[in-house]
């Protein structure tokens, strides 16, 4: 939002702003009267439209919106043709003109449906099909008002781009109206509609009446995009996607993306109207978008849930975590291999085996401390993994910071006790799973060994878990098993 700010502060001469700071002023405190009527409706709308926005986006019908408000032009102006016919003077109602865009965009959604029913054409190119029907028509209708006597001070132009800031009381009363009932029919029917927006076939089955469901979801896009027209014009489809759209990179939760969804439509909303309010050249309707795109921005770099950076954050993570397990597994393998041909210890058929006559954790703590005892040169750990040396100093600098590894010359180093301890889990579990997989999955015991690095770093304790058990008469938790390829 910052750098949308920037680029509206620099990207419009100054003589385009409002006349002193003072002006700036009074728009944020909502001094004017003007600017609280606005606010208010064009508020109202966006925290409804990211509410039914949701349940569209969900149920895969986000470019619905768009067709309906295309669709609607035609409806608005043969709403004024027929009212100047009836009585000079009322075709520029807000009551008329509604009535008919609301007759158009539901005559389009039924259109969509009727194709998408008795024709093999796909659904996005019936959708595309009536949209430009529709809004050729209104077109051409548009430029038969302008030519009327009264055409040009008709004002119908606000319904294609929308006209924010020529909201009066009255048109706010409607808008609040109509925003209530949509409101108060997407929470009482939010179970319902949740349902039908993830599984329209387990709603079916449930004995959910689905068809109803799914106009009442088509009545409510119609309603909110009617009624957007004056404030934002045809591109209500915007008001209605992005806000959901954005919420999704903060959460999974749906009753919490919803909320999410209903605080970015009214942010946008408030921002936008407040700029167009600071920068009188400023378009209410696009600025609205603009808004909210910028929101959409934001979302998607910082979201915490789906966001580029938390993205990056968590992969960068996930790449240390795996560089240590695979830096101390490396040390510890190259420690058992010396160990096992000095005949230091006893090798049993189980594996490295510290003593019998200890208990798991006493072996465990024996086992932590012999290692640690023993150096491992970088020449080593080259030999023993394919990396390069700037990988092998960043692993080694990494986990020396988390405190496994800790240096024994410039060209040595010691696992810590407790670098010991992961690295004999992350060795227990590689070889697990290498026994599954050469006695489940017959994988040849020579190829085994990357089949297992794909794997152990990417399923959870459950799944660990579950492989333990499974494995458990072969291999007794106090025990390391033995490689089965060379190491």
């Amino acid at each position: 939002m910052t750098m949308f700010l920037f680029l509206i502060v620099f990207a419009i001469p100054a003589s385009t702003f409002a006349a002193e700071s003072n002006d700036i002023v009074r728009v944020l405190t909502l001094q004017d009267y003007n600017t609280r009527v606005v606010l208010l409706g064009t508020l109202l709308l966006g925290v409804t439209s990211g509410i039914v926005g949701t349940f569209m986006l969900l149920r895969r019908q986000a470019l619905i919106g768009d067709v309906v408000s295309h669709s609607a032009l035609p409806g608005v102006a043969i709403a004024f043709l027929i009212g100047e016919a009836v009585s000079p003077g009322s075709g520029r109602s807000l009551h008329w003109l509604l009535t008919g865009a609301a007759a158009t965009g539901l005559l389009s959604v039924v259109c969509v449906g009727i194709i998408r029913r008795y024709s093999v054409v796909k659904p996005d190119a019936a959708m595309a099909t009536v949209l430009g029907v529709f809004f050729g028509f209104g077109a051409v209708l548009f430029k038969t008002v302008q030519e009327l006597p009264t055409g040009n001070q008709a004002g119908l132009q606000q319904f294609i781009l929308g006209s924010a800031s020529t909201m009066i009381a009255s048109d706010v009363a409607i808008i609040a109206k109509a925003t209530a009932v949509v409101l108060v029919l997407s929470l009482l029917l939010f179970k319902e509609l949740s349902i039908l927006s993830f599984d329209e076939d387990f709603a079916a089955v449930q004995g959910w009446p689905v068809g109803m469901l799914d106009l009442g979801l088509t009545g409510l896009v119609v309603g909110i995009t009617v009624i957007g027209l004056e404030s934002v014009g045809i591109l209500m489809v915007a008001l209605l996607i992005t806000p959901p759209t954005a919420a999704r990179f903060w959460t999974d939760n749906f009753a919490r993306m919803t909320l999410v969804a209903a605080a970015i439509g009214g942010a946008s909303a408030t921002v936008g109207c407040l700029l167009s309010a600071i920068v009188p050249k400023l378009a209410g309707g696009p600025t609205i978008v603009l808004s909210g795109t910028a929101f959409f921005a934001l979302s998607m770099l910082f979201g915490t849930r789906r966001g580029i950076v938390q993205g990056w954050l968590r992969h960068a993570a996930n790449r240390r975590r795996i560089g240590r397990d695979d830096l101390l597994r490396a040390m510890y393998e190259i420690i058992e291999a010396r160990l096992v041909s000095a005949n230091d210890q006893s090798v049993t058929e189980n594996g490295l085996n510290i003593s019998s006559s200890l208990s798991g954790s006493e072996a465990t703590e024996e086992e932590s401390a012999l290692f640690a005892e023993q150096a491992v040169q970088i020449s080593e750990l080259f030999n023993h993994r394919s990396w390069s040396v700037r990988r092998v100093r960043q692993v080694i600098a990494a986990a020396e910071r988390e405190g496994t590894v800790r240096i024994d010359s410039e060209t040595g180093w010691r696992l810590t006790r407790s670098g010991a301890k992961i690295a004999r889990r992350a060795v227990r579990n590689h070889r697990l799973w290498e026994m599954y997989l050469i006695s489940h999955a017959e994988i040849a015991p020579s190829h085994v060994d990357r089949d297992a690095d794909d794997i152990e770093h990417v399923l959870g304790a459950e799944v660990i878990e579950q492989l333990e058990q499974l494995l458990a008469s072969r291999v007794p938790a106090a025990i390391v098993p033995p490689s089965p390829h060379p190491l």
